[in-house]
């Protein structure tokens, strides 16, 4: 596996309240997903289809849940060109803003499915690439809507892969993520001893 180094240095915390979401909403193609993902997505299509705009919904009736994009990846069907067709909006507790959210997340949370949402959504922004002989490869996606969430993650002094500890386990599973930790902590402390052989 390929792992960029920023996924291991970069601070990173999602700040609703600055973007309300708009990784959701914005963009020319819809959410990657795999071919199983979209069996369960349609499995949990009854749970989710009264939180769905009627826009949304038209766009399903018409072409599926998915198709397939410009580079020939399986992507969630969006609609006007932009919003992916399971986001809905609302507020949350404590954030005063409208944020774009997602129904497939909200009906596995409150029991109404069993998906959660897609890893790909889940992991973002680190971007999953697969490479020829079964190679996988993980970026850090930078995007200009997420610049908050920057801030916020250098204010917590919040490391990308710990604020996606959970999708990243879901993803790679415990063992995989634990020798995460090991080779960023140890990554870390040959950055600080560099340091401070320059400060000598």
């Amino acid at each position: 596996m390929l792992i960029s180094t920023a996924i291991l240095t970069e601070r990173f915390c999602c700040d609703l309240e600055a973007c309300g979401g708009a990784c959701c909403i914005d963009g020319d193609a819809g959410a990657p997903v795999t071919l199983d993902e979209i069996a369960e997505i349609e499995e949990a299509l009854d749970a989710v289809w009264p939180q769905m705009s009627a826009s949304a919904q038209a766009v399903v009736d018409r072409q599926g849940i998915a198709y397939t994009d410009p580079e020939g990846e399986l992507v969630t069907s969006i609609v006007a060109g932009k919003d992916c067709a399971f986001t809905y909006y609302d507020k949350l507790p404590g954030i005063e803003r409208t944020c774009c959210l997602c129904a497939l997340e909200k009906a596995c949370r409150e029991g109404r499915s069993r998906f959660l949402k897609p890893i790909s959504c889940a992991l973002y922004p680190i971007r999953e690439k697969r490479f020829a002989g079964g190679l996988v490869g993980l970026n850090y996606h930078r995007w200009a809507i997420c610049e908050p969430a920057v801030r916020k993650g250098r204010e917590l002094d919040l490391p990308l892969y710990r604020f996606l500890r959970e999708p990243l386990i879901r993803r790679f599973g415990q063992d995989w993520y634990d020798k995460l930790c090991q080779v960023a902590d140890e990554l870390a402390k040959a950055s600080n001893e560099d340091r401070m052989d320059n400060d000598d």
